[in-house]
């Protein structure tokens, strides 16, 4: 633990910017894996032939309490067409459309912010070093010639430190980000082929 506090410590204030984009990665990732994972986790096939099931039926109002129950995203646009069911098939996707436009975006928010939070901590962490360089170059300006490459040498090997701390944040949050860009379009082109398919029957069943 002490080694830990001494590495970081001795990295410099640029050390604490680049904890803040570590923590700021790591939230990001965790509410992500919420969001994708849970919030919008439903065994989707189970859900639409359900749905197709009701709507064959005439039960109308009773796929609409069955999207109720569901925070899903596919649930929420399927009940917006269902709530225009009386009218034209132009306002049925209409009314999906515009759901799909509001309910995406929630799964897709804040992921790219990883992307550029490993950017920004790989450049933080360089900015860090040469910093510790400049400072190190000075110190031994004036020093002995016989202290000046020890001198050299301990401050080249602190000024590092921001650079290893820049890469260990930039690296979690990189995998992080590929791994919710991923999820994140799966559960997109799922929605996508199932709206299409509730659409078709929303339409055929009238």
């Amino acid at each position: 633990m002490e080694s830990i506090i001494r590495f970081f410590t001795m990295g410099g204030p640029v050390m604490y910017i680049i904890l803040f984009a570590l923590i700021l990665g790591i939230a990001i990732i965790i509410d992500r894996i919420i969001a994708i994972r849970f919030k919008n986790r439903i065994d989707t096939e189970t859900f639409v032939n359900r749905l197709i099931e009701l709507v064959r039926g005439g039960n109308i109002q009773r796929a609409i309490e069955f999207c109720n129950m569901s925070e899903a995203a596919l649930p929420r646009i399927a009940r917006a067409g269902l709530e225009e069911y009386n009218n034209s098939p132009a306002s049925i996707q209409n009314a999906m459309e515009l759901s799909a436009m509001v309910e995406i975006p929630k799964i897709e928010k804040r992921t790219n912010y990883l992307n550029m939070i490993a950017n920004v901590a790989t450049l933080l962490g360089l900015l860090g070093t040469i910093l510790g360089l400049i400072n190190s170059f000075a110190a031994v300006a004036h020093a002995d010639a016989a202290d000046k490459a020890a001198l050299l040498s301990a401050g080249i090997s602190l000024a590092m430190n921001t650079t290893a701390f820049g890469l260990i944040t930039a690296i979690p949050c990189m995998i992080g980000y590929t791994y919710l860009v991923e999820k994140t379009n799966e559960i997109v082109d799922e929605i996508n082929e199932n709206v299409a398919r509730i659409y078709k029957h929303l339409v055929t069943t009238r």
